[in-house]
């Protein structure tokens, strides 16, 4: 697995969850050995830098996470995915930021980020955009989902920034309005990514998870506590929340890159 982060295939009661066997590429995708990856760190395609410079080994892993949650499924994989750490800090906001770079390279249809962290947003900055006019906008106006949106690079990935924040906020999230934005998300895009608040912390992800397909454990090693863990899960099962796996981010090794590479 990688040293950067591991995609785990549960978090159950029994045992440590278990690394997943290597997924079936569809026809569509490259093969194994020559993965399609993104150019990332150079720019979004607007002049501004972007935070998202991934290493090979990051990339690779990044593509079995894509693969394992988005193009693995069966007849009918998820569309719209919530992404939730269980502690702030975890790093959920880059995991989901870089998934969607990644399964943007690997698909012709589009792809949608949405910044649903009212509580701290930070997508915008991974792609060296502004925060104005988006998710909240979209919640308190009229139009077409689309124009709440910033188009990235590659051509086919939108970013749906957090927006104009209020103390009233996340109490939107929550809403009848909410429920239909994410009906013309899934009207308007092919893949939706969210990112949410720490789950431990507040009950936005559950709310959100609700609306989406499934959710995506985001567990910092060596600082989230598996009983935590364990509790976040149950309690997403409790809300019939579909839990497709986790993540294990911020994973090292003590051995040296190059004989890592190798391994």
């Amino acid at each position: 697995m990688s040293k950067n982060f591991e995609l785990l295939q549960q978090v159950g009661a029994g045992g440590a969850a278990a690394a997943p066997a290597p997924a079936k590429i569809p026809a569509a995708m490259p093969s194994a050995a020559e993965p399609v990856y993104p150019i990332i760190g150079t720019g979004n395609g607007n002049g501004h830098a972007s935070k998202l410079d991934l290493d090979r080994v990051t990339q690779e892993e990044t593509l079995r996470l894509v693969q394992s949650v988005f193009l693995s499924a069966g007849p009918n994989p998820p569309r719209v995915v919530m992404f939730s750490g269980i502690d702030a800090g975890n790093g959920c906001s880059h995991v989901c930021a870089q998934t969607a770079a990644v399964l943007s390279n690997n698909v012709s249809g589009k792809v949608c980020l949405v910044d649903a962290n009212l509580r701290t947003p930070s997508l915008p900055e991974f792609f060296g955009v502004t925060n104005h006019y988006g998710l909240v906008d979209s919640l308190r106006g009229p139009g077409a989902i689309h124009e709440f949106a910033k188009q990235l690079r590659p051509d086919n990935l939108w970013l749906l920034s957090s927006g104009s924040l209020a103390a009233d906020s996340s109490a939107l999230l929550n809403s009848a309005l909410m429920k239909a934005r994410i009906a013309d998300l899934r009207t308007e895009f092919d893949y939706v990514l969210i990112d949410s608040p720490p789950l431990n912390a507040y009950s936005d992800g559950v709310i959100l998870g609700q609306l989406a397909d499934g959710l995506v454990l985001v567990l910092e090693a060596n600082a989230t506590r598996r009983e935590a863990a364990l509790r976040v899960a149950e309690s997403l099962r409790e809300r019939q929340v579909r839990v497709l796996g986790a993540v294990l981010n911020k994973r090292t090794f003590p051995i040296p890159d190059g004989l890592y590479q190798r391994l």
